[in-house]
């Protein structure tokens, strides 16, 4: 299916690993031109190589949502290499597991700025030459968590919570301009960061992380974790142009997993 991203630029945040190394593929794949941004110089420039190796363009810059001083250096980067930012994907670090209660001040701000002030920030500079345009796409990763609170990761429970509601309430301030504004969120897809948490699972519990690994899996209707290339498939929809009244949404991509409506 080709979505019309062809003459487009997208800037893919957290563009060195995961779900992010796979949405800048799958964009690429669609006729973008992408610039990985993160903040680990070698996992960008591996991800704009396998973009490029897979006949597609692409660069990488160093961008990093704490640090609000490396946006202005990675737009002007991305500009001067393909243009204005059309499609801006978000997509931070996930905080460390711990209990929403008694958790310092100061860890508290600092994921603050990474998970949602950066994102802000970041995207109210790519916005006004989306207006100008009267043509963009943000898209904005967080957690199922936002949907059924994961038990101990309070931090991200509450904090990418708030991005949905920015992001639906921004959706609707630039629909006049054609821009639209939508979250996506991951279930069960298999990346270090779910590795990460599955370790740190079976830390607590004292089991393996094969074991947490089993019980998992054996929560999801369709039985298996997802393809980080499945989760990138539906952005790369919401990216292009069949999606223009697709906006303020939460889309899942979890096999089913969350109970909830």
């Amino acid at each position: 299916m080709n979505v019309g991203l062809d003459g487009k630029t997208a800037l893919v945040v957290g563009g060195g690993s995961g779900l992010g190394r796979a949405v800048a593929l799958a964009l690429a794949a669609e006729g973008a031109s992408v610039v990985a941004a993160g903040r680990r110089a070698g996992a960008v420039d591996e991800t704009a190589e396998l973009v490029a190796s897979a006949g597609g363009s692409a660069a990488a810059v160093h961008l990093d949502l704490a640090d609000a001083a490396t946006f202005a250096p990675a737009l002007d980067a991305a500009r001067t290499r393909f243009g204005d930012v059309d499609i801006l994907f978000n997509s931070g670090g996930g905080p460390p597991p711990t209990p929403a209660g008694g958790q310092p001040r100061e860890l508290w701000l600092r994921q603050f700025e990474s998970i949602f002030l950066g994102v802000v920030q970041l995207t109210d500079l790519v916005v006004p030459g989306m207006q100008a345009r009267r043509w963009g796409r943000i898209i904005t990763n967080t957690s199922s968590g936002v949907v059924a609170p994961i038990p101990n990761l309070g931090l991200s429970n509450a904090l990418r919570l708030a991005l949905v509601g920015w992001s639906k309430t921004l959706a609707r301030e630039l629909a006049p301009h054609g821009i639209t504004a939508n979250v996506v969120v991951p279930g069960r897809i298999l990346t270090d960061r779910i590795r990460e948490l599955n370790d740190a699972q079976a830390a607590r519990e004292g089991t393996t992380a094969a074991d947490v690994e089993r019980a998992s899996i054996a929560s999801i209707p369709v039985g298996r974790y997802g393809d980080p290339a499945e989760y990138a498939a539906a952005v790369a929809f919401l990216a292009g142009t069949q999606a223009a009244y697709i906006t303020g949404s939460l889309i899942r991509v979890d096999g089913g997993a969350i109970a909830s409506v």
